[in-house]
């Protein structure tokens, strides 16, 4: 059922590990991914609505999407 690509892979990866800062971030999504932030940002919601992606890292997606949730409802 893990169909997900490699950068699918890569992107709930990074997610899981903690930065000192948002610019530290955007350099390794940049030169480890080769994305600009925006483009990652919008694949990195997309695979929170993906079954795959839930199989593949059920703690990760199910935090960034209770973030996700609660930011919504901030609205």
């Amino acid at each position: 059922m893990d169909d997900l690509t490699a950068r699918d892979k890569a992107i709930l990866a990074l997610e899981g590990r903690s930065f000192t800062g948002p610019g530290a971030k955007e350099r390794v999504i940049r030169e480890q991914l080769g994305l600009a932030p925006v483009r990652y940002y919008q694949l990195l919601n997309a695979l929170l609505d993906d079954p795959r992606a839930l199989a593949h890292a059920p703690v990760t997606v199910n935090r960034l999407r209770r973030i996700r949730e609660s930011r919504r409802a901030e609205r």
